[in-house]
């Protein structure tokens, strides 16, 4: 009995400090204005806070517990890679658009389910990944092929 509180005090408190730190380190994300574009010409415009470092990917939009519709997160990869993503400690749902090193999108999921531990790949190599509210690109009409415009992608 003693062992099982000791326990339920323990994921608490760690749980607490996960918060704590999710707070600190919400602040220091870089913020940038992007568009979505199709055939050249923008279409949606978006503010996002960039995770460009190991620990910011890490955080992501961990524990939020909403996401306004002109907001996301772009996640900025030194190179092309296959990126794999979870819902892990995310309470909100997401759209996962996967960018190539153009930032034309080549995958995306739409509506992630919140807490999944469920594996979401990007299918291929990609140089980002941009997360926004989930049921945002079926409103808007975000498909594969459209192109987010970043610095990041030479535009």
């Amino acid at each position: 009995m003693r062992d099982q509180k000791m326990k339920k005090r323990l994921l608490f408190f760690s749980l607490m400090y996960l918060m704590f730190l999710q707070c600190l380190y919400a602040a220091d994300f870089n913020i940038s204005k992007i568009s979505i574009s199709r055939d050249g010409f923008p279409k949606h415009e978006f503010v996002v806070e960039l995770a460009t470092t190991e620990d910011e990917r890490s955080l992501g939009l961990m524990f939020r517990k909403k996401l306004p519709e002109n907001r996301g997160m772009l996640f900025i990869y030194k190179s092309e890679r296959v990126v794999r993503m979870w819902m892990k400690n995310t309470f909100i749902p997401l759209d996962m658009l996967f960018l190539d090193k153009n930032g034309f999108i080549t995958h995306l999921v739409k509506e992630t389910r919140p807490l999944s531990l469920e594996i979401i790949s990007s299918m291929g190599n990609v140089l980002g990944v941009l997360e926004l509210l989930g049921g945002t690109s079926e409103k808007l009409g975000i498909r594969i092929g459209d192109r987010v415009e970043h610095v990041a992608f030479g535009s």
